[in-house]
């Protein structure tokens, strides 16, 4: 309590007086120029101005697109300073007219600008922070690359140089009071490109290294994961501001507990090529007896290992064991770190050797239940350093051999197909139905016959609005338990056959008694009879997420779409917005009706949710671009030591959290390439109607998220894991999922933990042990 509502300090009440003095600063990232920064600020501008807030345009890029200056309006624009260099016209804020003309906001486009030789202020960014310093607000633009230290990491990715010789400093975003990310598909960065509404610098045209597919993706990705770090940062802060302590459930932090032995750098190499399949921060660390002198061979192994993680750009600690037990040291130091998953080597004891001085393994699993814990196997010396796999090459396949009659008719469906395009939000409010039904009036501008098979503007004006003329598909009338509810007309759509129809909350139940239980199964059919979507959803209802969600928000979220919709998009496209920018549309009744804002601000729309949900939304569509632009690269041979084939086993009971291992069996085999199995022992004849019941589910769920589900039959416990181990060895896994013990330690010690004999039986394979 008293940390909650402790006194400030001198320092603390100095600095929220001067905050109160200053202006504001929000910054539109993008990916690239092209990704409609310029666009969004206008169309900013005039937002504010509606609202009575005395706005003014400092400067607007001159290469804009009509389209973006149309978006001027009536805003006041406060002329510029033109100057030349080597033969290009640049633009300078004229301060002295700034000042003069005083605005509450003024919208600077263009960050990373190096000002003219005689100017006051060498750069724009110094400019921008003077105006703050005197209590004018600025709105401005910036691209990923021009992040110093960020262009060097773009350039290596894409194997290409960045001609820009204009940058602000790389912790430019930390700065800002507000970023928004303005997330943009290399598809549509490209299509605008053709059409002629960018205006690409003559050095960048003719190299045509930046604008093509796989670089617009590379600097995709690298700014969604370089946003999600920053909102990380927030977000430790503010759990850490709320006493909240442990995983926030939006990222992976996984530790590699090493010795200074031959083992030590494998565990490495398998701790960061997980962290990066799973988009996770990778730390390393070796527990120590204190004062203990290394050997020589101990010593060699040490430099050999900084070496490795130095190039690997892992975080290193060496912690000094003060107490006796190793286990209490390695919990601690993962709790304090917000570690999800501890990755150890696989124990060398025997059984007898286990229960005269005991098992570390076992010991951190008795003492935490709300860390993974990922035991590596040893199998160096018998197969040679395994590692984890990635996308097949073609070449493995025999590529020339004709096609069956079934594969030519799923080609020409996939000819047949209309596109999908899904704007993603991380919650409720955050501009999705607004942005699709823009894009479709825009559409219709191009001459495309776009209809709305269904909208919901949850009595939004500014929502309402966007439709304009575009043409409704009047709703089907269903009656249920004596009341008329209206769903999706689905025949009357595929009768109108337009080129495009949109289709908002794809992960909508229907009505009881529908064809289809979900809508997202409805905008299934209508792509297969060639007419394409543009649909709406918010990342809580990604199915392999809804552990995560549930742990971020305590919100179980019961309408889920299988992931393979997702990734089966054409076009996936994050809306972002910042967790203030989104309550503050909430306090002023943008989002739900007024008598339930109070409720929504204290439960879900609490600050540190929302910057949860929107690091996870970041952290999802940023591993998905980064799926997409593997497949593009196939032809080259795939990233890294990618060699043996994953196959993962999920071993399942008849309990609740068993969903729960399923999903993350289901996100580690997607981010692995591997085949996965979901397997149930069955050691009792006869199931209640409840264990039928959840039997039901986990089936059902495996074969939702595109699992194999294997039930099998054991005469008695005693014999579970021994069936286990045999279908292992038939199925020749490479890793094994299986959840906490459920039994207490007085039940284990009469009855055994069938976890420690499953990993005794299993020390060839890779377990993880997944927290509840």
């Amino acid at each position: 309590m008293s940390q909650n509502f402790r006194r400030k300090t001198p320092d603390e009440i100095l600095q929220s007086i001067s905050t109160i003095k200053k202006g504001r600063l929000k910054i539109i990232l993008g990916a690239v120029s092209g990704s409609g920064k310029t666009y969004h600020l206008l169309l900013e501008g005039n937002e504010l101005k509606k609202r009575g807030i005395d706005v003014a345009a400092g400067v607007v890029s001159t290469l804009s697109s009509p389209k973006t200056l149309e978006q001027l309006g009536s805003l006041e624009v406060i002329p510029s300073i033109e100057w030349e260099d080597n033969g290009q016209v640049k633009h300078d804020l004229n301060m002295q007219e700034i000042y003069k003309r005083n605005p509450e906001v003024l919208l600077v486009d263009q960050l990373a600008h190096s000002n003219r030789p005689s100017a006051e202020n060498r750069t724009r960014l110094e400019e921008v922070k003077e105006l703050i310093n005197n209590k004018i607000s600025v709105i401005t633009t910036i691209n990923i690359y021009e992040l110093k230290g960020v262009k060097e990491v773009a350039e290596r990715l894409m194997k290409c140089p960045i001609y820009s010789s204009e940058f602000v400093p790389e912790d430019t975003l930390t700065v800002a009071d507000e970023v928004r990310l303005l997330d943009v598909t290399p598809e549509a960065i490209l299509k605008r490109l053709l059409e002629g509404n960018i205006e690409a610098s003559h050095q960048q045209n003719e190299q045509g290294q930046l604008y093509n597919k796989d670089n617009l993706a590379v600097l995709r990705e690298l700014s969604l994961r370089f946003l999600a770090g920053e909102v990380e940062e927030d977000l430790t802060e503010i759990r850490e501001q709320e006493g909240l302590v442990g995983p926030s459930g939006a990222t992976e932090r996984i530790l590699v507990c090493v010795q200074y032995n031959w083992n030590g750098s494998l565990l490495i190499r398998r701790g960061d090529q997980i962290a990066k399949r799973l988009g996770g921060e990778l730390l390393i660390a070796c527990f120590i007896v204190k004062q203990k002198n290394l050997t020589k061979e101990e010593d060699m192994f040490k430099k050999s290992m900084q070496k490795l993680i130095h190039k690997l750009k892992g975080k290193f600690e060496e912690v000094l064991i003060i107490r006796e037990d190793i286990a209490d040291e390695i919990v601690e130091y993962a709790m304090q770190h917000y570690i999800t998953r501890i990755t150890l080597g696989q124990s060398k004891r025997t059984r007898w050797e286990e229960i005269i001085h005991g098992s570390i393994i076992n010991r951190i699993l008795r003492k935490t239940k709300h860390i993974d814990i990922c035991i590596v196997a040893d199998r160096a010396q018998e197969h040679g350093e395994r590692v984890i796999t990635a996308i097949h090459s073609s070449k493995e396949k025999n590529s020339y051999r004709r096609l069956s009659p079934d594969e030519v008719k799923e080609k020409i469906q996939d000819v047949k197909r209309g596109t999908l395009k899904v704007y993603i939000g991380a919650a409720p409010g955050v501009g999705k139905t607004y942005t699709m039904l823009r894009e479709a009036n825009e559409l219709r501008k191009n001459g495309i016959d776009v209809v709305i098979g269904f909208l919901e503007t949850h009595g939004r004006h500014e929502t309402a609005e966007q439709v304009g003329s575009v043409v409704t598909v009047p709703r089907k009338q269903v009656r249920y338990k004596q009341v008329v509810l209206e769903e999706m007309d689905v025949a009357a759509i595929l009768e109108r056959n337009p080129e495009v129809v949109l289709v908002d909350e794809l992960a909508h139940t229907n009505v009881p008694g529908s064809e289809n239980q979900k809508r997202y199964q409805d905008v299934l059919d209508i792509l297969h009879s060639g007419i394409s979507v543009i649909s709406t959803m918010n990342i809580q209802h990604v199915e392999s997420l809804n552990d995560s969600v549930e742990q971020i928000t305590g919100v179980r979220v019961r309408e889920t779409i299988p992931d393979m919709v997702l990734q089966g998009a054409d076009e996936l496209e994050l809306i972002d917005i910042s967790p203030y920018a989104l309550r503050q549309r909430m306090t002023e009744g943008n989002i739900y009706a007024m008598d339930k804002i109070e409720q929504s601000l204290s439960h879900f729309f609490k600050i540190q949710n929302l910057i949860a949900l929107r690091e996870l939304a970041l952290r999802e569509l940023a591993d998905e671009v980064d799926e997409r632009l593997e497949s593009l690269v196939r032809k080259e041979g795939v990233r890294g030591l990618w060699r043996k084939e994953e196959v993962i086993f999920v071993c399942v009971n008849l309990r609740a959290d068993s969903e729960r291992l399923i999903r993350r069996g289901f996100r580690l085999a997607y981010r692995l390439k591997a085949k996965w199995f979901v397997v149930y022992v069955k050691d009792h004849p006869t199931l209640s109607e409840d264990e039928q019941l959840n039997l039901h589910k986990i089936r059902s769920l495996t074969e939702r998220l595109g699992g194999t589900f294997e039930q099998y039959a054991s005469a008695n416990r005693r014999l579970i894991i021994q069936e286990l181990t045999q279908q292992l060895v038939d199925k020749q896994a490479t890793q094994v999922i299986i959840g906490h013990s459920a039994r207490s330690r007085w039940q284990e010690i009469k009855q055994g933990s069938i976890v420690a004999r499953l990993l005794r039986e299993t020390r060839h394979l890779d377990v993880l042990v997944v927290a509840d």
